[in-house]
Parts: C-alpha cells; sequence; structure tokens
C-alpha cells in the first residue's frame, strides 16, 4: 500500500509541476531601418561596370545596386550623385532625400 501511495504522491507532484509550467511574456522589439535608399535602373548593358559616387565617395559599381534588386543605403540630407564610366560623368544628380524614401535614378 506504501509503494501505491508513494506513486499516486508522485504522479500528483508531477501534475502540479506540469500545470504550474507557464511561460512568461515576452517583448520583441526590432529596429526598422528608415534611411534613404538609392537604386538605379540601367538602361544600356555598356554602363554597368559604371561606378557610383556619393559626395565624392566610390560606393561601388552600378550593377551592385539594380532596381529591385538591392538598393544603396545613404544618410538623409541633400546629397551629390554621379554615375562614372572610364572618368566620363554619364549623371549627375543633387537631390535631397529624407527618411524612408526611395529613389531609383535611371542610367543611360
Amino acid at each position: 500500500m506504501m509503494k501505491l501511495s508513494s506513486a499516486l504522491l508522485a504522479a500528483l507532484v508531477a501534475a502540479t509541476l506540469l500545470s504550474a509550467c507557464t511561460q512568461m511574456p515576452t517583448e520583441r522589439q526590432g529596429v526598422t531601418d528608415l534611411r534613404p535608399q538609392l537604386s538605379f535602373k540601367i538602361t544600356d548593358e555598356a554602363l554597368r561596370a559604371a561606378r557610383v559616387l556619393v559626395d565624392g565617395l566610390d560606393m561601388g559599381a552600378v550593377d551592385e545596386y539594380g532596381e529591385g534588386v538591392a538598393a544603396l543605403r545613404i544618410l538623409p540630407g541633400v546629397h551629390v550623385i554621379r554615375v562614372v564610366l572610364h572618368g566620363r560623368t554619364v549623371i549627375e544628380e543633387k537631390l535631397y532625400v529624407a527618411d524612408g524614401v526611395n529613389r531609383t535614378l535611371r542610367v543611360q
């Protein structure tokens, strides 16, 4: 009889412990990147190797920031955007971009 009551007691304790296990509420936090984004629509395949300069800083090839594929994130404010191929300026544009703005520049 002692064994039965020990088993019953163990089952009761286990059931109590399992029913008491609850998950504490959690809070997920995330940071949304609202920096302006630039992408480029390339109309001439020969221009894929052109370089993107933002305020005189080389940011890489135009092809890296193709429309619908990737975007160049920049800080909000006024910037001079130049696309240069073999020392020749293909486009140069001074623009103001604010947080959350996505701009596509046509390279032709």
